[in-house]
C-alpha cells in the first residue's frame, strides 16, 4: 500500500512538472511571439504607435509602449529596466561600455529619417527662420522676429538636438520654456503669436484626431541652414535631398541579449512594411521601399 502511494505521488509530481514546461514553453519569449516594453523617445510616439499595432496584429506578440524623455529613455535602458528603445540618436561610449560590462552587445537598427520641426502661429507673416537667429537667440542675443522658443521637455531629444546646435550644454533661461508634450506646445504656439516652438515632425503629419484644430493653426516655418542660401520645409523631398538643416537618424536599440521580441520589432520595421507605414507617417524611411511596376506587352481595350 505504502509503495503503490509513493507511485502514486511520484507520477503526480512528474505530471506538475511536465505542465509547468508546457506551460513555459508556451509563454517564452522569442522573436515573434510573447510580452515585451518598448521604450520611445516622446517625440517619435506617433509612428510608432502604427508600427506596434501592425506588428501586433500579425504575430502572437504584445507591445507595451512606454514614452519617455529621451534622457528617461536612456536612464530606463542602462538601469535594465527596459532593454529596447526607440531613439534618435546611438548609445555613446560610455552607455556601451556599460552593456560591455554586462556581456551584451546592443544592436542598434536605423529606420528612418526624421525632421526637428520649427511652428509659428498661423497668424504670423514670416514662414521663413534662418537656423542662425534661432541660435543667436538662444545665445541671449535678442531678435525682433522670435518673442521666445517652446520645447516639450528639459530632458526632450529636442533640446539636446538644438543645444548641441547652439554649442550649450543645458537649455537657455530666458526666453526659453518648456512644458510636459509635444502636443502642448503646438496648444500653446497656435494661440501665442511670435512664439517658435520646437517640435518632433511626425506631431504634425500624424496628429490625434482632438489635436487636428490646433494643429491647423499653426505654421511649419522653412528653415535656412548655416551653409545654405535657400530656405527648406521639413518635407520627405527635401529631408531626402539633406537640404533640410534639422534631419536626424531615428533608431531602434536592441539591449536584450538574446534573440526576443527586440530582434523581430526591429527587423519589422526595418523591413519592407514597416518602411511603408514610416512612409506613409510624412518621415523618410531609411530604405524607401520599392514600387512595382506590371509591364504588359500589349494593351487590350475593354470598352465596346
Amino acid at each position: 500500500m505504502n509503495s503503490t502511494f509513493k507511485l502514486i505521488i511520484a507520477f503526480c509530481v512528474l505530471f506538475l512538472a511536465i505542465s509547468c514546461n508546457k506551460s513555459a514553453d508556451a509563454t517564452q519569449e522569442t522573436i515573434l511571439k510573447g510580452n515585451a516594453t518598448l521604450l520611445v523617445d516622446a517625440t517619435l510616439m506617433p509612428v510608432m504607435e502604427d508600427q506596434v499595432q501592425i506588428f501586433e496584429s500579425r504575430y502572437e506578440a504584445t507591445i507595451k509602449m512606454n514614452a519617455q524623455s529621451e534622457t528617461e529613455v536612456i536612464q530606463s535602458l542602462v538601469k535594465d529596466t527596459s532593454s529596447i528603445a526607440v531613439l534618435s540618436r546611438k548609445l555613446n561610449a560610455d552607455e556601451m561600455k556599460i552593456f560591455a560590462n554586462r556581456k551584451i552587445i546592443p544592436k542598434i537598427t536605423p529606420i528612418a529619417i526624421d525632421a526637428v520641426a520649427l511652428i509659428t502661429n498661423k497668424n504670423s507673416n514670416d514662414t521663413l527662420v534662418d537656423i542662425k537667429d534661432v541660435i543667436d537667440f538662444m545665445n541671449g542675443k535678442l531678435s525682433p522676429k522670435i518673442k521666445g522658443l517652446v520645447f516639450d521637455n528639459p530632458n526632450s531629444s529636442t533640446v539636446r538636438y538644438m543645444n548641441t546646435l547652439a554649442g550649450l550644454t543645458s537649455i537657455p533661461q530666458k526666453g526659453v520654456f518648456s512644458f510636459g508634450t509635444n502636443n502642448e506646445v503646438i496648444k500653446f504656439v497656435s494661440q501665442n503669436e511670435g512664439m517658435i516652438g520646437v517640435v518632433g515632425l511626425n506631431w504634425l503629419t500624424q496628429p490625434r484626431p482632438e489635436m487636428q484644430p490646433y494643429v491647423d493653426k499653426v505654421t511649419v516655418l522653412s528653415v535656412k541652414g548655416k551653409n545654405l542660401n535657400d530656405f527648406y520645409a521639413p518635407d520627405q523631398n527635401n529631408i531626402a535631398e539633406g537640404k533640410y538643416p534639422l534631419a536626424r537618424e531615428l533608431y531602434i536599440v536592441n539591449c536584450q541579449g538574446f534573440s526576443g521580441l527586440g530582434m523581430g520589432f526591429a527587423s519589422f520595421v526595418a523591413g519592407d512594411i514597416g518602411q511603408r507605414i514610416i512612409l506613409k507617417s510624412g518621415l523618410l524611411p531609411y530604405k524607401v521601399p520599392p514600387r512595382k511596376l506590371s509591364i504588359r506587352n500589349q494593351i487590350s481595350n475593354d470598352k465596346k
